[in-house]
């Protein structure tokens, strides 16, 4: 069982799927940072100089000036503007994995499908048809 389980890891998929794994997430990280740093900002400053990661509500029912004010006094809240900034690195993130699988896919040489090789009995019976025309 030990020997099954070491082929398993050492498998061709399980690497690839590890490697793409730590790779997806290096690149969600970049993505982040390019939502909330770089995609973010102009958006906002189109909305009268809305930060979105400062959007909440707080659930205790005090008001407070910044998002830092409310962590600092330890308030639950619903921090809906960190949820945007998040949702739209999703579709950005979405986005780019599906050009790179589309360029990927185009990249890709598509195997010609070969005829299927003949049966054995249609092969003899051609010999013997070929045979019998001699």
């Amino acid at each position: 069982m030990l020997n099954d389980f070491k082929a398993f890891l050492i498998k061709g998929n399980v690497v690839d799927l590890a490697v793409g794994f730590m790779f997806g997430a290096a690149f969600a990280t970049v993505v982040k940072s390019l939502v909330t740093n770089i995609v973010m900002p102009p958006i906002g400053m189109l909305m009268a100089d809305v930060d979105f990661a400062d959007l909440f509500i707080a659930l205790d029912g005090n008001t407070y000036e910044s998002l830092a004010a409310l962590e600092e006094a330890g308030a639950p809240a619903i921090k809906y503007g960190t949820f945007i900034n998040d949702a739209i690195g999703f579709v950005l993130l979405g986005f780019v994995i599906f050009m790179l699988v589309r360029m990927i896919s185009k990249l890709q040489k598509k195997e010609e499908a070969k005829p299927a090789a003949p049966a054995a009995d249609i092969v003899l019976l051609t010999e013997i048809r070929d045979a019998l025309k001699k």
